[in-house]
């Protein structure tokens, strides 16, 4: 069995910090590249990325988000079977990273400034438009020792460190609060009803049966259709047996 987990947000903001947190880990890959190929693929994850955080309002959310997360920690506090030391961790956390984000501008300022990206966004948005007689100072730079190239990587992820850690606490929070639990989706449907505070469902399943799922809904109630990734002549491609799969309402 290999059991792989898909996750489903309910509201927009999540859907956001979800999409973040993949380009994050996307930056990380292109980031460690040795070669041109890889660290072309950095700056288009960047840009992407960049595009994506100047539409949003993400500092206020994250914002809210900690003041909520405080309050719980406070209010976990006077439960008696708590782990004190592990709560006050978590607390300190919390509040280090709100200082943090009140000193803060904008997120992803530092990189809007920088003159080398700026001279080279524009052309990533053309399909194609990153080659050598495109942007000839990119491939200056790419020619560059790898010393060089890492240094100047280095100095742009760490400009990112404060939406990763905003991002990284947010959701480790909201995951915690959904424990998993086994479920049946008969004729591979199973349809759920949300209460406030769910933002996201999380399904956990065999990927080796050959199917996959599915979600529609909003946050007051949802949907679960089981898909086969590829299904058999004549045979429909939403599954209609019982499936047995763990779900997670956070």
């Amino acid at each position: 069995m290999t059991d792989s987990v898909f996750e489903f947000p309910l509201k927009e903001k999540v859907r956001n910090y979800l999409r973040i947190e993949q380009l994050l880990r996307q930056l990380k890959t292109g980031a460690k590249g040795e070669n041109g190929t890889l660290q072309m693929y950095f700056f288009d994850r960047l840009f992407i990325l960049l595009d994506l955080v100047e539409r949003l309002d993400l500092r206020t959310d994250v914002l809210k988000d900690m003041d909520v997360h405080e309050r719980n920690l406070v209010y976990w506090s006077q439960h008696p079977n708590i782990d004190s030391a592990a709560l006050e961790q978590a607390l300190q956390s919390i509040l280090r990273l709100k200082e943090k984000l009140k000193a803060s501008k904008k997120f992803g300022n530092e990189l809007k400034d920088d003159k080398f990206l700026n001279s080279i966004r524009q052309r990533f948005v053309i399909p194609g438009g990153a080659c050598s007689f495109d942007l000839p100072n990119l491939h200056f730079w790419l020619a560059q020792p790898a010393e060089s190239r890492h240094h100047a990587i280095g100095q742009w992820m760490n400009s990112l460190k404060l939406i990763e850690e905003s991002i990284a606490i947010s959701l480790s929070f909201l995951r915690e609060r959904g424990l998993f639990s086994q479920v049946i989706a008969e004729h591979g449907f199973y349809q759920g009803v949300a209460e406030d505070k769910n933002e996201l469902i999380r399904v956990k399943c065999d990927v080796n049966a050959g199917y996959y799922p599915t979600l529609s809904g909003n946050k007051y109630r949802y949907a679960i259709r089981f898909m086969w990734f590829e299904p058999q002549e004549r045979q429909s491609s939403s599954v209609e047996s019982e499936v047995t799969f763990s779900l997670a309402a956070c």
